[in-house]
């Protein structure tokens, strides 16, 4: 949930509210067409050299100014040959106006407060109080009754990240794309299984048996006790990558699950007691790390990279820095001992499929709105977007017998991957294979996605706005996961949890969150 405002949030948003008002006197109305998701391919062609082909020029190149950030040492120069090639393509000229990541959301609140935004602009938190306020006094376009004229943008975005980021219902700007399966789940050493003599678990019983197993029966075979069965921690205000102990119970990616139309927070329900007595056993019994509660990610991953635990939470397109250290020690060792799981109690997640999105001033015209749209369908297609993945022919990327070798000092000097952050294509399977795996590999973690999809679980509620969740939620969350903590380290006993949620019900805090939460649900 949102952080309470600050004071300079507050001037922000007035000088926002200012301006959003005069912005919209001086905009073109929208059309009132209903936007379809859904939508025909429009992938082109591309050439043997990676250059794009030249936009029709039947009229003069629009210029559109962007602002966005760069994560390369330098931000691609104007003169970009590969900014040359997408203007070109796009019949564009670009006024791109790179902030360094590090400083990004302070130059984005003061140029959303200056009035003087750019055509395009990143809006990396698309449920910041400070954008939302002034999208809904109409300081942006609602691109949801055109998105169905642009076949790419359509179709190459997934529907739950339009969905996501709706805002009241309107969507004030175009998403940038990710793959929304293959979340972090559990990955097991599928080498300590077949010591140990067991199947892949698909219920939480049998979790529970492996990671016993894990623990008691030496899987790793060097006459020692010295295993864990999973390497996890918890954080100051979540559950953190032991989480998923909780989450296949509750069958709930995030806070609040769905129920008969309506959203429910997760701490009311039965199952998640059920889980904290599940992860209270399970440490009970050594199978967690007996420090998970200060365990750092970076110590958390290198427990699993020294085999000392069988059991990882990871995306399995993360998994080639753990097999390397893995293979180090032991040269035999097979990129398939890494397994990942299709799914526990029927229940995996599912990511939001998007990063943030791209939004347009109300104080662009319609025609010049609806060019800019165009000018980002076409950058999606295959002939504009390979230029970010391999460059220019000659500058960045040389063809030898048919086969494409990489200048990656070039690419890296031009910032080439910088061009990402504007206009974006997601690979659906970007987070579970890497071009870098063992072929073999790649086919079953790419059937494993396939299945998961099955099952896959989206956070219902990201998004959604509660006035009173934005002051109220931070310190809930804190004590929540401090009882949690508590519980699992058996310093509270689990009763202490129904003490917990019996005060829920009486809180009038939590039970207007949880009103304001269903109508934006609602009306979304």
């Amino acid at each position: 949930m949102m952080q309470g405002k600050s004071v300079k949030q507050q001037m922000l948003w007035m000088l926002v509210l200012i301006v959003s008002i005069s912005t919209v006197l001086a905009a073109c109305s929208g059309s009132n067409q209903t936007a379809n998701q859904e939508g025909n391919t429009g992938s082109g062609t591309t050439n043997d050299g990676g250059n794009a082909q030249p936009a029709p020029q039947d009229e003069a190149p629009v210029e559109i100014t962007v602002m966005n950030h760069f994560f390369s040492p330098t931000p691609p120069s104007d003169d970009n040959p590969v900014k040359r090639e997408i203007e070109k393509a796009t019949n564009t000229k670009l006024n791109i106006q790179w902030v360094s990541s590090n400083n990004y959301v302070d130059k984005f609140n003061v140029t959303l407060a200056s009035g003087d935004i750019p055509d395009l602009i990143l809006v990396r938190d698309p449920f910041d109080p400070v954008f939302r306020q002034a999208a809904n006094q109409g300081a942006f376009w609602d691109v949801s009754p055109y998105i169905q004229d642009y076949p790419n943008l359509s179709s190459k975005i997934a529907p739950i990240a339009w969905d996501l980021t709706k805002i009241d219902g309107a969507n004030y700007g175009v998403p940038r794309p990710r793959p929304s399966e293959g979340e972090g789940f559990f990955i097991l050493r599928k080498d300590w299984l077949d010591n140990v003599g067991l199947e892949p678990p698909t219920t939480s019983d049998e979790l529970y048996e492996v990671m016993k197993a894990f623990v008691k029966q030496d899987p790793d075979q060097n006459g020692k006790d010295d295993t864990v069965a999973i390497a996890g921690q918890v954080n100051p205000t979540d559950m953190g990558t032991l989480g998923l102990l909780v989450n296949i119970f509750t069958g709930a990616t995030g806070e609040w699950k769905e129920q008969d139309g309506q959203l429910v927070h997760v701490a009311t329900l039965p199952e998640t007691r059920e889980g904290l007595e599940y992860a209270a056993k399970a440490y009970s019994e050594g199978l967690i790390p007996v420090d998970f509660a200060s365990l750092k990610m970076t110590q958390v991953k290198e427990m699993f990279s020294a085999g000392k635990a069988g059991i990882l939470v990871e995306k399995s397109g993360a998994l080639q820095e753990y097999y390397d250290a893995l293979a180090q020690a032991n040269p035999e060792f097979d990129f398939m001992n890494l397994l990942p799981l299709t799914s526990i109690n029927g229940y995996n997640p599912k990511g939001p499929g998007f990063a943030g999105m791209n939004a347009i001033p109300k104080s662009v015209p319609e025609e010049k709105m609806k060019k800019i749209l165009a000018m980002m369908d076409k950058w999606m297609t295959d002939e504009v977007f390979i230029l970010h993945q391999r460059g220019i022919e000659g500058i960045h990327h040389t063809l030898n017998n048919g086969e494409i070798e990489l200048n990656t000092d070039k690419m890296t000097a031009d910032a080439v991957g910088d061009f990402n952050q504007i206009v974006y294509v997601s690979d659906p399977y970007a987070s579970t294979v890497k071009i870098s795996f063992p072929e073999e590999t790649k086919q079953l973690y790419a059937q494993i996605q396939d299945e998961r999809e099955k099952t896959s679980v989206a956070d219902s509620a990201l998004g959604l706005y509660s006035e009173t969740g934005t002051t109220y939620m931070p310190e809930f969350m804190k004590n929540q996961q401090d009882l949690k903590t508590k519980i699992i380290l058996g310093r509270e006993p689990i009763t202490a949890w129904d003490d917990f949620v019996a005060k829920l019900q009486n809180d009038q805090n939590f039970i207007k969150m949880s009103e304001e939460i269903n109508e934006a649900f609602k009306n979304r």
